[in-house]
């Protein structure tokens, strides 16, 4: 059964916009009454012509009107002559109501050409606010982070019409969402703020009943079970606190290679590498870029953390990092892993917080499911960006590409 190819010609045909349509309108009500005015002004014309012509045959009461004309040198009187004139008077009609049509018709285009061109004009004008209201929405929602672009104002001077009242209201809904925004990230802050130092102090009476001397060993055995759930939790408070910092736009930049941070993050997760049975290797060429060089480091580090966490465990496993220079204006930093097999549609919930690659007991996870969403948002925060996709035999293939700074050189002799 053949699929209606009408419905996807119509899907390719441009659409037309607001501004097309009112000129479209404009144009055909001036046609319409110009069109009118054209028949009405015959029709006056032609009455009025006839009246003019039925009046030279009228006579006075009482008397009888002769006419007499003079055609070829032959004199014609009675009918003869009102037949002739009746002639005469016919030509004129058709000449008159010809001339009548064909340039009012030729002025009519003309007019209406310019009109369509003004109405154009005026559509323009009307609807430029408009044009600015979608403008502003456009950049809101194109912003990396959606709460960046919060700050975005139309601010429409005008007259109090129903589109300033459009901007207004618009205004006001973006300022309501940019403050609970801006609530939200300072409550996670204040909140991961007050909740360090319980744990901190948990910590602290933990290991002072596991050091003990009387302690027995259930009390330390219970103990390092508490201090791996502290730990946990205060994992989970930092890393809170760190994507709430970084869904913040980098103010205060630096320069920094990310080829040196991937350097030093290899060496720092050695160890973590060595007890995963999990074999690093490095690609390494510059990459330079600016930003918050130890927020860079975190991006690079949740990464690496991330491959050498979900990999296997047979002793086979491998972490790539590579850093390179992707074109003229943007670098990378790319890791990809071997480990299990991971559905195409999956890849995008794993950049949301608290989402895991496997099933995961909540309180003897080592991860909280925040690695990936904080990478997100600190290449966000850098002018960036992230994407992932499944490793053809097993693991995960993610790179965060970010701007690349102009001013570095990376040739010494330089």
């Amino acid at each position: 059964m053949n699929a209606d190819p009408q419905p996807q010609r119509s899907r390719l045909l441009p659409k037309p916009t607001l501004r097309l349509r009112l000129t479209l309108v404009y144009g055909a009500i001036f046609f319409l009454a110009g069109l009118t005015l054209l028949g009405v002004t015959y029709f006056l014309f032609d009455q009025q012509l006839n009246r003019f012509f039925d009046d030279r045959y009228a006579s006075e009461p009482g008397k009888m009107k002769q006419l007499f004309v003079v055609k070829d040198g032959v004199r014609l009187g009675g009918e003869a002559a009102v037949a002739w004139l009746r002639e005469q008077e016919e030509e004129v009609r058709v000449a008159a109501s010809t001339s009548l049509l064909a340039q009012g018709a030729i002025a009519l285009v003309l007019v209406g050409a310019g009109s369509a061109g003004l109405g154009w004009v005026v559509a323009g004008r009307v609807l430029a606010p408009l044009h600015r209201v979608t403008d502003t929405a456009r950049r809101i929602a194109a912003a990396p982070i959606a709460e960046r672009g919060l700050s975005e104002r139309i601010a429409l001077r005008g007259p109090a019409d129903e589109v300033k009242d459009l901007a207004d209201t618009f205004d006001t809904m973006v300022e309501r969402l940019d403050h609970s925004f801006d609530g939200q990230r300072r409550f996670v802050a204040n909140a991961s703020h007050e909740l360090r130092t319980p744990l901190t102090l948990n910590r602290a009476l933990v290991e002072l009943a596991m050091h003990r001397r009387t302690a027995s060993s259930d009390v330390k055995e219970l103990g390092e079970s508490l201090l791996e759930i502290n730990a946990r939790h205060e994992r989970l408070i930092s890393g809170l606190l760190l994507l709430a910092r970084s869904e913040q736009e980098i103010a205060d930049r630096s320069p920094v290679d990310l080829g040196d941070v991937v350097a030093h993050v290899a060496r720092q997760s050695a160890a973590d590498a060595a007890e995963a049975k999990v074999t690093v290797y490095e690609v390494i060429a510059p990459a330079p870029t600016t930003g918050d060089a130890l927020l860079l480091e975190r991006l690079v580090h949740n990464l690496v953390e991330n491959g050498i966490r979900y990999n296997v465990d047979d002793g086979t496993g491998w972490v790539r990092v590579v850093s390179r220079t992707v074109s003229g204006d943007r670098v990378e930093v790319e890791v990809s892993n071997t480990g299990p097999d991971v559905p195409p549609y999956d890849v995008p919930l794993l950049f949301k917080p608290f989402h895991r690659l496997a099933a995961e007991r909540t309180v003897t996870a080592k991860s909280a499911g925040l690695g990936l969403s904080i990478v997100r948002s600190l290449a966000m925060a850098h002018g960036g960006d992230v994407r992932a996709r499944p490793r053809e035999g097993g693991g995960l293939i993610v790179a965060a590409s970010l701007p690349r700074e102009r001013g570095w050189a990376t040739d010494p002799a330089s």
